[in-house]
């Protein structure tokens, strides 16, 4: 079966994954949600591959949930299923070793707003627009708000979640939702700027920091310090990182070994 799922290997480490199904707005449907997964852990497995795109084709990022797959599962185990199976994406990505960043043009609604604030770093066009409007359906955006409120204040995913109502990209930049937006014909040489910056760190370091970045979040502080000071010990013991205070000490360039 063809997915609608594309993935191009750029240079300098960096992978870009395309959601290719623009007569659904790049719906997050059972198969392309399962393909997603697949797509990431593919990635996350590739020890060339630095940093990670996600894009939508068409005229959007994506609208989130195939309205007419859900309507027509009709059973609870099957919604279960299909809301499961979008968590483990979600996770997958907020897991994964490789930094993965957002490209938004277009809508990023409901899930698709959900996979944007999912990303470590989202960067949009100027008319790029954000929603979490299920409660115009009576279907209150319930799974995307776990990681739009983990990016933004609670009084402000309030409105988007009670009124429906999108924001527009420059406002999302305010709020912490997306780093940043730029005009359209800019976008794609901003964005491969910034994938082509990371993918210049050690490999490995950037591993160690993203997974202590999102377990510290989610203790109290006095843990989160002792949590970090033995990540950031683990982190010395590595070559890199004498590797890279060596090169700093003596003003040149570092040599990563990703050990």
């Amino acid at each position: 079966m063809i997915s609608n799922i594309k993935l191009k290997k750029l240079n300098n480490g960096i992978a870009l994954i395309i959601i290719d199904e623009p007569q659904t707005y790049n719906a997050l449907s059972f198969k392309n949600l399962n393909d997603l997964i697949i797509t990431f852990k593919k990635l996350d497995k590739d020890k060339n591959i630095k940093v990670i795109i996600v894009e939508g084709a068409g005229k959007g990022f994506s609208a989130g949930h195939n309205l007419k797959e859900v309507k027509s599962l009709k059973k609870k185990n099957k919604y279960q299923k299909l809301f499961n199976l979008c968590s483990k994406l979600m996770l997958q990505i907020v897991e994964g070793k490789k930094p993965v960043i957002a490209k938004v043009h277009g809508a990023a609604f409901a899930a698709g707003c959900q996979l944007v604030a999912s990303c470590d770093l989202a960067y949009s066009a100027n008319d790029a627009v954000f929603a979490t409007p299920g409660v115009n359906i009576g279907l209150f955006c319930s799974t995307p708000m776990v990681a739009v409120s983990r990016k933004i204040n609670r009084k402000t995913m309030m409105q988007m979640l009670l009124t429906g109502e999108p924001i527009k990209a420059d406002y999302a930049k305010q709020i912490g939702l997306i780093n940043n937006c730029y005009p359209k014909k800019k976008l794609d040489k901003e964005v491969l700027k910034i994938a082509k910056l990371i993918a210049s760190k050690s490999n490995l370091t950037i591993k160690i920091g993203k997974e202590a970045f999102y377990k510290q979040l989610e203790l109290p502080l006095r843990k989160a310090y002792s949590y970090t000071s033995k990540m950031m010990t683990m982190n010395m013991m590595a070559m890199d990182a004498k590797e890279g205070i060596s090169a700093f000490l003596e003003k040149r360039k570092p040599v990563w070994k990703n050990k």
